[in-house]
């Protein structure tokens, strides 16, 4: 206790429990047969003060824990003990414990007094249901197959409504509108208006946790943002898809549907700004009638990624250009991670109809472009199908982790809106059903079958079930870790 010193207040740094310490002080006062007015007499205290102290709501300074232990005759170690005095004590305890925990807290429960009258079985019992409300959480926030299904219903209604979502736009219209926007790319000064607009402020900080993208502060109205880009995530889109989630009135996500609805719903607020409907919806209705239809060239005029060019394309196609098509996003393995349709092209699929984590077939363009000379160029190509032949264009989206290709394409008959048509690159593919590429051709595996063994590389991701929580992979320790040390006290 040396470095107790003056008359500051003890601290939860300097080891002091104030829950332990005023369970043990309630515990030493009674087995003394003192109220709280008798002890208060021998501190010069008030009662009311004894009552924060034992309720655990207020720090002792040094003079009045030598005062408390001398009056209670108990050495002033014995106060700062961190065990819990006896087993009423400790269920006491416990239960505050459990009533600070926002997943109590979160059940919308009035607070629990607990008097001397509460039998100790009704805490027990009330201590084992939270700790099986924890343990609930602490499961998977859903099941691989739980997950693949919420992405095969999320593209069902995309599909349905030709990805086109009014009450977002409409929302992203009346932002802009808000802070005076009127054509071209959005500029940085309009991004700071925007987030204005919503009664926040931003703060660029490097210790952001690794788990998330932003952290919006609700009660001093900030957003937390890192300086850096991931993917096609720069901190400016980043920022846009934080406002989607205020813009949309969004709440903690009931389950792993409702979180990706939720991510989905913002990133289309992210980039119904950047892009905006009612500027880009005459931009492409005039380089469509000049036939001269181009992704990139909606990346290069909106200064946006290729992908969200891509994605953004395929929410105004269908409503504004009549239009089908559809979006692939693929690594140089063909693994498929994002993709819509609503022209009829067959993506490989699982049982479930979820087609996140299959492998698309190599005559795709999606594959071809990785085997491009240029590959980082754009790369156009016709491909002959089951259901019939697709004009696609591709691109290598380079990352700071791996390279992407996204894909955009459409049915033969639209080809003539699009620059690029005249590619004579042309391939022929049997999938998802057939044979094309998933076996080997004859004359190989009559030479090869028996006389090769691959080691495999891990994929234990596609074993394990999602990261638990509300957001999943999200460690709300460190984000309320991290709000913590920038609030504003």
């Amino acid at each position: 206790m040396a470095s107790l010193v003056g008359e500051e207040p003890l601290s939860l740094t300097q080891e002091l429990d104030l829950i332990a310490f005023g369970q043990r002080l309630r515990h030493l006062r009674k087995q003394r047969g003192l109220t709280l007015s008798d002890l208060g007499e021998r501190v010069n205290r008030a009662p009311s003060q004894l009552s924060l102290l034992e309720n655990g709501k207020r720090e002792p300074k040094l003079s009045l824990l030598k005062s408390l232990a001398a009056a209670l005759g108990v050495p002033i170690e014995e106060l700062l003990r961190r065990q819990a005095p006896n087993r009423r004590a400790q269920l006491e305890m416990a239960l505050e414990e459990a009533q600070r925990d926002p997943l109590y807290a979160g059940l919308g429960l009035a607070r629990l007094k607990v008097s001397a009258r509460v039998p100790n079985d009704v805490l027990e019992h009330i201590l084992g249901l939270y700790g099986e409300l924890r343990s609930r959480q602490a499961k998977g926030t859903a099941t691989p197959e739980e997950a693949r299904a919420a992405n095969a219903e999320l593209r069902r209604k995309q599909r349905e409504q030709g990805n086109y979502f009014a009450e977002i736009e409409r929302a992203a219209a009346e932002a802009l509108a808000a802070v005076g926007y009127r054509s071209g790319a959005l500029s940085q000064s309009t991004v700071q208006a925007l987030v204005s607009h919503f009664g926040y402020t931003v703060q660029t900080v490097q210790d952001l946790p690794r788990t998330v993208r932003s952290i919006s502060d609700l009660r001093n109205r900030r957003i937390y943002v890192k300086h850096e880009q991931v993917g096609m995530h720069t901190p400016r889109t980043i920022l846009l898809q934080t406002l989607g989630h205020l813009s949309l009135g969004h709440h903690k996500p009931r389950d792993f549907a409702d979180f990706l609805r939720q991510r989905t719903e913002a990133n289309y607020f992210a980039a119904a700004i950047l892009v905006p409907e009612t500027a880009a919806v005459p931009y492409l209705r005039e380089a469509k009638k000049d036939r001269a239809l181009s992704v990139e060239d909606l990346r290069d005029v909106f200064a946006v990624s290729y992908e969200m060019a891509a994605h953004r394309f395929t929410n105004l196609a269908t409503h504004f250009l009549d239009l089908s098509c559809h979006f692939v996003r693929n690594n140089a393995g063909g693994i498929i991670y994002k993709a819509y349709e609503n022209d009829g092209i067959v993506f490989p699929a699982d049982e479930q109809g979820a087609i996140e984590g299959q492998r698309m077939c190599l005559q795709w363009s999606g594959r071809q472009v990785f085997l491009s000379p240029d590959r980082f160029s754009v790369y156009y190509q016709y491909s002959d199908s089951p259901t019939g032949t697709y004009f696609c264009v591709a691109h290598v989206d380079p990352s700071r982790e791996r390279d992407f290709a996204i894909t955009l394409g459409v049915p033969y008959r639209e080809s003539r809106w699009f620059r690029g048509r005249e590619t004579t690159s042309r391939t022929k593919s049997d999938c998802p059903n057939g044979d094309c590429c998933r076996r080997p051709p004859a004359e190989l595996t009559q030479r090869w079958e028996g006389y090769a063994w691959p080691s495999a590389r891990g994929n234990s991701h596609i074993l394990a079930a999602l990261p638990p929580g509300s957001f999943p992979g999200v460690d709300e320790a460190d984000v309320y870790t991290f709000l913590e040390r920038h609030a504003v006290h």
